[in-house]
């Protein structure tokens, strides 16, 4: 039997937006529906949709997505989204509804809880990167500024408000428990997923990504390349290894990492690299199954701030990863804990070009089969049923209790 109260999914990216968030935002949202009444609060533009049996209803929010380089226009654009957010949650929102949103624009939540609070709604956070240390990782905010102080300020209210934050690591309990606001018991660990069905795809020389490579060994790197990312040290590691013409980079992606890339390749015109631009969803099978091993370059003190969503898909292609983060980071500990690959020290190019060496003379065939056996540890199936659970408590009439 449907309950009476509602949950509002609160997010700027949905269908038809082909991010990674907007699936994952979905792919729950569609979960919770199977249960209880749904309504999706979307910031993309064509996303509006009416409510069916079963099946979330969608509210589109006027919103201005400027490109992710121009900082300025994007903060403007982001500030303008997470106010008209606020003020449609207190007309739409009720006592005992739920509230779920996520860190994208990183003000959002701030928003949601405040209009939670102030309708005697229940509200929930799955924090896929954490404010403001993704700006001080990323060399945007000093660690003592003011701005940081304010915004850790803010965040000890805001976590306070809440009811539940979800996580995607075990990584991050650590950093938010220094906040007065957070409570174990509001804390619940609930992976991201692969896309991808897990399963080992042999490398073969007809795959459309690798037909005009010549080396033996291809290094890849996909996705968006966004503040968190080390682009430099990828590039690095490819000049040290430009005599060695066994091995090959194959670089995929978008923003501005990937925009560095290019910069950098137009001045070097390196030998062993080749740039793909961003490849359509239907191709990326195809990509991830072209390397030998894929490269996460992340920049210094990534563990707890943030876990790359890309990580389960590149096991699910039954690849092993060359992951640059500090050994405590959940996608480190994970490659340490299932012998999935190589963990690199962040800024240290001259070790992962080591690790690449390493990585095109192993002979550990096993790895593949681990890496898609964790793969299927990350499933949907999984993860939503999670998701559905947690909803179902914060609707009850009981504080969320942690559960073993």
């Amino acid at each position: 039997m449907r309950s009476s109260r509602k949950v509002v999914v609160v997010s700027q990216h949905y269908p038809p937006d082909h991010s990674t968030t907007a699936a994952i935002m979905s792919a729950i949202a569609e979960r919770i529906a199977q249960e209880s009444e749904v309504m999706v609060v979307s910031g993309m533009p064509g996303s509006a949709r009416a409510p069916a049996p079963g099946r979330p209803a969608v509210v589109e929010i006027r919103n201005w997505l400027p490109g992710k380089a121009a900082l300025i226009k994007r903060a403007l654009a982001e500030a303008l989204f997470t106010g008209r957010i606020f003020f449609a949650l207190l007309s739409r929102l009720k006592r005992g509804d739920v509230a779920l949103t996520v860190t994208a624009p990183f003000a959002l939540p701030y928003a949601v809880a405040a209009a939670a609070r102030l309708k005697g709604a229940k509200s929930a956070l799955i924090l896929h990167d954490l404010f403001p240390d993704v700006l001080v990782m990323a060399g945007l905010l000093r660690p003592s500024s003011l701005v940081t102080r304010a915004m850790r300020a803010i965040n000890a209210l805001m976590f306070r408000a809440l009811n539940a934050v979800i996580v995607i690591g075990r990584d991050a309990e650590k950093l938010l428990l220094r906040y007065g606001g957070m409570t174990p018991d509001k804390i619940r660990l609930i992976p991201n997923w692969a896309t991808l069905a897990p399963g080992n795809r042999p490398v073969s020389p007809d795959n459309p990504f690798r037909k005009a490579i010549a080396a033996r060994f291809v290094v890849g790197l996909s996705g968006n390349l966004g503040f968190t990312h080390d682009p430099d040290i990828v590039f690095q590691a490819a000049r040290l290894l430009r005599d060695e013409g066994e091995i090959h980079f194959l670089l995929s992606g978008w923003g501005i990492g990937f925009a560095r890339l290019k910069e950098l390749q137009a001045t070097a015109r390196l030998a062993n690299v080749t740039l793909v631009d961003r490849v359509a969803d239907s191709e990326l099978d195809a990509l991830l199954s072209s390397a030998d091993v894929w490269l996460i370059p992340y920049r210094k003190d990534v563990a707890g701030v943030s876990v790359p969503s890309r990580f389960y898909n590149l096991l699910a292609a039954g690849r092993p990863v060359i992951l640059v983060s500090e050994p405590e980071a959940e996608a480190a500990l994970t490659v340490s804990e299932s012998r999935l690959g190589w963990v690199v020290t962040p800024g240290r190019p001259d070790q992962l070009a080591d690790a690449i060496r390493q990585a095109s003379r192993s002979q550990d065939a096993a790895m593949a089969e681990r890496a898609v056996a964790t793969a299927r540890n990350f499933s949907p199936e999984r993860a939503l049923a999670s998701y559905a659970a947690l909803v179902r408590e914060l609707l009850s009439n009981r504080d969320v209790e942690r559960t073993v």
